[in-house]
């Protein structure tokens, strides 16, 4: 039975309990009348399943697969940056995150700042010598698994309305917490409170005594959009900066004061015709914005200029409908979108005007939800969406002659797919958000309805 949607029930559940990268399996070795089952095929989206079969998730393509729970679900959350080292590859991993819950009931949603650790990898090898040396007295089986489940600590913050999304900076010595209400409220939030609760028992029992009878305050409340909205994004090389979007079609620049709050400019953005779904900050040019829209355009910005000037560059009619999401590579000047209309187009910026992407995919098979680049693979990135799957992309790679020397039941379907079609994780249901890990190589961050992963594949 499914917990009430206004209440907070969080676990990390095993591995061999997710169901992802699947392949199709029967209950038994035989089947009815004692022939063989058919072997193992690997399952391709929209395929239909036999009566006795079922999908079972292929741990071997994993380097590591954990998955979490809330009672209400968390349609948005960002991966918060520690201070544990970059590039970290030794196992079990530790990672924090910042989730706002989307309840049933409006007074009762909740920012929830999470610390999920000991992630262990879903397979071990007996000489792998990443992971803590187990004592002696600890060789019992049952006792090695209790030390390997993975853990997961939480801190709530009370706020106001659904999260429509929330987005998380490092700014100095602490982290703050943008997120957008379905109120239509922007608020700020230092994170710094609960994120040293999740660390210490003690503390984390205080803290919640404390958030129980005194209702944690946002730093900063922006209450000048005319609707609610989506979109959000802070400014990686200009600290404190940061762009909100609204579903009317404004786009307003936040600018942080000496007195720890910020100016906005009231003065909104002037170009799109209709809701703006998302906002990307250029990664190395501090002015520079990139933002999508339901009116099926991709604009540029220079912030630089007067808002109603500001747009210096247009893609009309980028998608066949609307575009939900963007991602702007770290090192290479490409944006990747997706749209209600299932494809993932990559964009050069250097060509723009021509108002035709360099490459275009259509292996979703519903709205995607989100895209994002790998930070540390300028090939590489991940699209998720409402047809249940996560697909790692790397551009870099080419068609292969000798791709379909594999034998295989279903090798004629496989050979249909994009040669650039890494993986497909699946198991959760309505995908809204993924986010590679900066500081864990490979790993990804998603949320859907059916509650969060977290996992590196064996391709990335």
């Amino acid at each position: 039975m499914d917990p009430p949607k206004d209440e907070i029930d969080m676990e990390v559940v095993e591995p061999e309990d997710a169901e992802s990268d699947m392949e199709p399996d029967s209950d038994n070795e035989e089947n009815a009348d004692g022939t063989p089952k058919a072997p193992k095929q690997v399952y391709l989206p929209g395929k239909t399943l036999a009566e006795d079969e079922e999908l079972v998730c292929d741990e071997s393509a994993y380097v590591m697969l954990h998955q979490a729970s809330t009672g209400a679900p968390c349609l948005s959350f960002d991966i918060v940056p520690d201070e544990l080292g970059a590039s970290r590859e030794s196992f079990p991993m530790t990672a924090y995150i910042v989730a706002g819950t989307q309840a049933a009931r409006t007074h009762v949603n909740n920012l929830i700042v999470m610390k999920m650790s000991n992630l262990h990898k879903t397979q071990e090898n007996d000489d792998d010598d990443d992971d803590e040396e187990l004592e002696d007295d600890q060789d019992d089986v049952a006792d090695k698994s209790e030390l390997k489940k993975p853990q997961m600590t939480c801190a709530l913050i009370k706020h106001q309305g659904c999260v429509n999304r929330v987005r998380a900076r490092r700014l100095g010595n602490n982290v703050f917490a943008a997120s957008w209400s379905e109120l239509g409220r922007v608020n700020i939030w230092n994170l710094s409170q609960q994120l040293q609760a999740v660390e210490d028992a003690q503390l984390l029992k205080q803290y919640e005594q404390q958030s129980a009878n005194n209702e944690t305050k946002p730093v900063y409340t922006f209450s000048g959009h005319q609707q609610e909205g989506f979109a959000i994004d802070w400014s990686p090389s200009a600290e404190g900066v940061l762009a909100t979007g609204d579903c009317r079609r404004d786009v307003h620049i936040w600018s942080p004061l000496e007195d720890g709050t910020w100016k906005v400019d009231q003065r909104p953005l002037v170009g799109h015709t209709a809701s703006v779904e998302d906002l990307q900050w250029s990664p190395n040019e501090r002015s520079v914005l990139a933002s999508c829209s339901v009116d099926k355009t991709i604009r540029i910005w220079d912030c630089r200029a007067a808002p109603q000037k500001a747009c210096m560059l247009t893609c009309e009619n980028a998608h066949e409908s609307d575009i939900n999401v963007i991602s702007w590579n770290h090192t290479e000047p490409f944006i990747a979108s997706g749209g209600d209309d299932g494809f993932l187009h990559i964009w050069d910026l250097r060509q723009f005007k021509t108002q035709k992407p360099i490459a275009t995919f259509k292996h979703h098979t519903d709205h995607i939800t989100t895209v994002e680049w790998n930070p540390s693979e300028a090939t590489v990135l991940a699209s998720g969406g409402d047809d249940d799957q996560i697909a790692l992309w790397d551009l870099a790679v080419e068609t292969d002659a000798d791709q379909a020397s594999a034998p295989a039941e279903n090798q004629e379907e496989i050979n249909k797919l994009p040669p650039q079609l890494l993986f497909i994780h699946q198991g959760q249901k309505e995908i809204k958000e993924l986010h590679w890990h900066p500081q864990l190589p490979g790993v990804l961050l998603s949320t859907a309805h059916s509650g969060f992963n977290i996992f590196r594949t064996i391709s990335v």
